[in-house]
C-alpha cells in the first residue's frame, strides 16, 4: 500500500486529487494539508505519535504562508523517505525547475488523467523520477536557452535580487519572503552565479543600473 498525502490550498482540488487516488487499490490518501506549514506540521505529529509517513506527498507549488518548494526542501531535508511530486501548471517552469533541484521526485501538470497521477505516485514511491512530457519538452528549452541579465532571473530571484540591493542580509530577505535562511541564502548565491556578479554589492549597483530599484538619494 502506497501512503499518499495531498498538499493544495484549495479544497476542490484535494477533492479532486483524492478521488483520482482512491480509484487505485494500492493507493490510500492519509491526508491533506493546505499549504506547506499544515504539510510539515502534520508530518511532524506522524513521526511523534510513532504513525507511518506518507511514502509520496502530492504537493501545489503556489499556496500561502510556505510555498511548494519550500516545504519540498524541508521535507526532503528532515523526511528522507518521503517523496515529493509537484503539483503545476503549465506556465510554472521556473518554479518546477527549482523544486527538482531542492529535491521533488517529478512532477505533474494539474489537469493529469488520473491514470497518470498514479503512475507518478508509484515512480516516487520506487524511488524513480516522473516527468510530464509537456512540462519536460519547455524545461528542457528552457534550461537550454542561453539568457543574459534579469532575464536569467526567476520571478523569486528578482524578488531576492532588489533585496539584495536594498541592504538586507539573508535573515532578513528570509523574513520578508517567510521562506528559511538557508533557502535565501541559495537564492542569493544563484543569483549572484546566474548574473556572473562576485559580491552583494555588485549586485545592487547591477539592480540599480537595470532599473529594479531606485538609485539612492
Amino acid at each position: 500500500m502506497i501512503r499518499v498525502l495531498l498538499v493544495d490550498d484549495h479544497a476542490v482540488v484535494r477533492r479532486g486529487l483524492r478521488a483520482f487516488v482512491e480509484t487505485e487499490p494500492e493507493l490510500v490518501v492519509i491526508g491533506e494539508a493546505g499549504d506547506g506549514v499544515q504539510a510539515l506540521e502534520l508530518l511532524r505529529q506522524w513521526q511523534t505519535l510513532g504513525e507511518p509517513l506518507p511514502d509520496v506527498v502530492l504537493m501545489d507549488l503556489r499556496m500561502p504562508r510556505m510555498d511548494g518548494t519550500e516545504a519540498t526542501e524541508r521535507i526532503a531535508d528532515g523526511y528522507p523517505g518521503v517523496h515529493v511530486v509537484v503539483l503545476t501548471s503549465f506556465g510554472e517552469v521556473e518554479r518546477v525547475h527549482t523544486a527538482l533541484a531542492v529535491g521533488a521526485a517529478g512532477y505533474l501538470l494539474k489537469d493529469a488523467e488520473p491514470a497518470e497521477v498514479a503512475a507518478a505516485i508509484r515512480a516516487a514511491a520506487s524511488g524513480e523520477v516522473h516527468l510530464d512530457s509537456a512540462v519536460a519538452g519547455q524545461l528542457v528549452r528552457r534550461i537550454s536557452a542561453p539568457r543574459i541579465g534579469l532575464t536569467a532571473l526567476t520571478a523569486r530571484e528578482r524578488e531576492i535580487l532588489a533585496l539584495v540591493a536594498e541592504g538586507h542580509p539573508n535573515r532578513k530577505i528570509a523574513e520578508r519572503l517567510v521562506i528559511s535562511e538557508r533557502t535565501a541564502r541559495t537564492h542569493v548565491s544563484n543569483v549572484l552565479s546566474k548574473l556572473q556578479l562576485s559580491s552583494r554589492t555588485q549586485a545592487a549597483l547591477f539592480a540599480i543600473r537595470e532599473g529594479l530599484i531606485p538609485p539612492p538619494s
